[in-house]
């Protein structure tokens, strides 16, 4: 058994592909982004202040993250009510997998025992996965500066 601090993914493994459903109910396969670049990543929850700077910081330079070659999908276990207000309110041009079965969570090994005053709970490990064209894991971002996430990616 793994100690729970280290990932069971690498950079240079292939990116586990999965099936889950978009914030408008529809079906989502990472595969179907094979021969473009991807940025997979994970949050906690829509609407709270951090989650909030992440997306926004991905939203605001978003045509540059596009303009390299990446599609962004966000990834919580909230579901597509929550992800369409959290599209919704903040402009997110970006598909958001609503993983309410924690099954893409887990095989990115990102659902893990949190604590928080003192209270141990299972939740989202906010983790970004860069993943090439052929779907070959490139990076893999821990430290997530919220407010500056895209120059993170891009840099």
């Amino acid at each position: 058994m793994q100690p729970q601090t280290t990932m069971s993914l690498n950079i240079g493994d292939p990116a586990p592909d999965f099936t889950s459903t978009d914030q408008n109910g529809q079906p989502i396969k990472l595969s179907d982004y094979r021969g473009k670049k991807v940025v997979l990543y994970f949050y906690p929850k829509d609407n709270t202040p951090g989650c909030t700077a992440q997306a926004c910081s991905l939203r605001d330079n978003y045509a540059d993250l596009r303009a390299s070659g990446y599609e962004v999908l966000g990834v919580s276990v909230d579901d597509q009510k929550s992800h369409q207000k959290f599209i919704s309110k903040f402009e997110l041009p970006f598909t958001l997998i609503a993983d309410t079965d924690m099954k893409v969570a887990e095989a990115y090994d990102v659902w893990k025992e949190k604590s928080m005053y003192g209270r141990t709970y299972m939740g989202t490990v906010r983790t970004t996965f860069l993943i090439d064209e052929k779907g070959i894991i490139t990076d893999i971002i821990h430290k997530i500066d919220t407010k500056n996430h895209a120059n993170q990616i891009l840099n």
